[in-house]
């Protein structure tokens, strides 16, 4: 377990990077990867690009374990000299990052609290404004219960936001759902997201809309004559997965018009897609807009909104849509957007002509995994963040008209990595029972040859399932880059129902669970096994959210792992329809609810195979998680514990949700 290897340099080639920078690996390779160097990795999320090309700004997060939690701040670097400058140093998270389109501020959100607790510093989201070269940080807003999202307008003279109000529900019984806590499943009061605007110049602020809406996502067209919003009549997620509208307001006649939907609601392969990704055109009319499914591949639509056209892009052989943040580059038809490719997160412009879909391009060639983007105003320069193999995200500048675009790092915020021994990060390949061909990232101690012998291996497994595990670095808290340090191998395979393999890749799991992706798993580590590089004898599974529903379903369909580790994980398919806050995703690979498919359901549970768990397992559950909710745990644990004599331990995370969030904890 314990094992050493001879170091080496590793000389890692990536297509595209075509300079050399003073951030290359370091020649001294002498740290060895702990579990404590995760507490010391910046992130970098929500880049953006100055509107003159001239600095760029993201978000840094650190954990902070004084304050027992992750702290994101702002900072920014010059993309020419590649002098960086923290602009923030509060307690609380910033978030929302956008520049003025002067490029002479940047407003975001953030949390302040001063002792007489009124507002803007009374501990709710405001607005706040601070210099490019940093200085003290206004507060645009004053909001008693705060600020959940805003935009500013194109000619920088306002500042629209969105807040809340309580909005209570007229029957009998309303007064006394509404007296409890969280009426979460049940009704009584909501909280609906009146819009204002905000005059910057005179500081008056006025209500643009207010009807009673939740609303999850807006924007302003650069004009201000049209508002798009993500609305629903209420909180519950259950009500955005599926019953979630895009709504035209027209500030001029001050009316609203709801997109039809049928083309993402009754022709989709499933009525239970999540809408999201708002963003205008500088013609004012076309709004880009995405949906995303769990079990089926997203779409992303424009609608041009004066012709009441609807135009669907048609996506690249093989690749997903991923994440939210697509943009019309600016001067140009271009929409863009990320997908999943093979492991790889890339960016893909398509062009859009008269409501046809024209050329797309892969704007970035290599391998890539981008986690946010930007352009400069004129539309020429681009920003974004990406994982490599001998980095964590970092800040990369890239020509955004050319085809074969160069681009060059500019940050590196995490320069202690220069001296980790790092793990050889590879791409493998096997073949499924039934033929098909399946993919995994394996991670190899430093200096490993095969002639050295077999190791032990970890079989690590991502969650969603409508996700990926991406061909990069990666160190987190739950395993990866600690398990090579200690002379284990360790495979995170993207099994049937990951992006970026095809649609057909991705849903083959619809229906499926339980079966057709353990049996992709195993495949992969006899693939291992008999290849040399793994000990059949020594090893063991772990995974968080759908990876611990899978740690679940391969510890009760086999009996050949040491060890399990399993995370926030399904254990029963009805309990889950009844308990988590999306039940969509359940009816989704289920096929239909409960009382239609109780075969599906049955066996698509762990509970219904539990009998045949041998494997010592800790079971790790948040408190207050709404995903998978406590109950799951309980089970598995109650089974192993009263009824199966299997080793096991129970960690149950107080105050956590989904994830964890406390340093602690973490």
């Amino acid at each position: 377990m314990g094992k050493a290897y001879p170091i080496y340099k590793l000389a890692v080639i990536t297509a595209g990077l075509l300079f050399t920078t003073s951030y290359s690996m370091a020649s001294d390779l002498s740290h060895q990867i702990t579990t404590d160097d995760f507490f010391d990795i910046g992130g970098m999320s929500s880049v953006q690009l100055s509107p003159d090309g001239k600095r760029a700004l993201w978000l840094e997060s650190r954990w902070d374990k004084e304050l027992d939690k992750s702290q994101q701040d702002l900072w920014t670097v010059t993309t020419k000299t590649r002098q960086t400058t923290r602009l923030t140093f509060t307690n609380e998270s910033e978030s929302s990052p956008q520049w003025s389109p002067d490029g002479t501020y940047i407003y975001y959100l953030s949390k302040i609290t001063h002792e007489d607790k009124q507002a803007p510093f009374n501990g709710k989201k405001q607005v706040f404004r601070i210099s490019h070269n940093g200085g003290e940080a206004v507060p645009m807003t004053k909001e008693v219960e705060g600020v959940s999202a805003f935009s500013v307008s194109s000619d920088g003279n306002s500042l629209y936001f969105l807040t809340s109000k309580t909005v209570k529900d007229e029957d009998l019984w309303a007064g006394m759902r509404a007296s409890h806590d969280k009426p979460e499943y049940a009704h009584g009061e909501r909280k609906t997201n009146p819009l204002y605007k905000l005059d910057l110049q005179h500081f008056k602020q006025q209500l643009v809309l207010d009807d009673d809406k939740v609303v999850w996502q807006f924007s302003v067209n650069n004009d201000g004559s049209k508002i798009a919003r993500i609305t629903t009549a209420d909180n519950e997620l259950v009500n955005l997965e599926g019953w979630s509208d895009i709504e035209i307001y027209d500030t001029k006649t001050k009316t609203s018009k709801v997109l039809a939907d049928t083309a993402w609601r009754e022709q989709a392969p499933s009525p239970y897609g999540w809408l999201l990704g708002l963003d205008w055109h500088s013609d004012n009319q076309q709004l880009a807009f995405r949906i995303d499914f769990d079990g089926h591949p997203g779409k992303l639509f424009v609608s041009n909104t004066t012709k009441g056209s609807l135009l669907e892009i048609t996506r690249p052989d093989d690749v997903t849509l991923s994440a939210a943040n697509i943009h019309w580059r600016p001067n140009s038809d271009e929409i863009c957007y990320l997908g999943a490719d093979h492991a790889r997160v890339k960016l893909f412009c398509t062009q859009v002509d008269d409501d046809e879909q024209g050329d797309t391009r892969t704007v970035i060639k290599g391998d890539l995994v981008i986690g946010s983007y930007s352009f400069s105003h004129n539309g020429k320069k681009l920003v974004f963040s990406h994982n490599g193999l001998d980095h964590f995200y970092d800040l990369f500048l890239a020509d955004a008209n050319s085809r074969r675009a160069k681009y060059k790092r500019i940050t590196n915020i995490n320069p202690q990595v220069d001296s980790w021994i790092l793990p050889q990060i590879q791409i493998v390949k096997w073949q499924a029972p039934d033929g098909t061909s399946v993919e995994g990232i394996l991670d190899l101690p430093a200096g490993y040859k095969k002639e050295d012998g077999p190791l032990p291996l970890i079989v690590q497994i991502h969650g969603g399932p409508t996700s990926a595990t991406p061909y990069a670095l990666q160190h987190r808290s739950y395993g990866r880059s600690t398990f090579t340090a200690k002379g284990w191998a360790l495979l995170s395979p993207n099994y049937r129902g990951s992006t970026g393999y095809g649609d057909k890749f991705l849903t083959d799991l619809v229906g499926k669970e339980h079966d057709i992706e353990v049996k992709d798993i195993m495949a992969g580590v006899d693939q291992l096994i008999a290849d040399g590089i793994v000990d059949g004898d020594k090893m063991a599974v772990m995974g968080w959210s759908n990876g611990g529903y899978l740690t679940n379903a391969i510890i009760s369909t086999n009996t050949r792992f040491k060890a399990a580790s399993s995370g926030a994980g399904v254990f029963d398919q009805r309990l889950q329809w009844m308990l988590e806050d999306t039940p969509g995703h359940v009816v989704n690979f289920m096929q239909g609810l409960p009382w239609e498919k109780p075969d599906a359901y049955t066996h698509g549970s762990s509970l219904t195979h539990a009998d045949k768990i041998k494997t010592p397992t800790l079971i790790h559950i948040g408190e207050n998680d709404q995903r998978v909710p406590t109950g799951h745990a309980q089970g598995l644990y109650r089974a192993l514990k009263h009824y199966l004599n299997v080793p096991v331990e129970l960690i149950v995370y107080p105050g956590e949700g989904h994830g964890l969030s406390k340093y602690q904890h973490r």
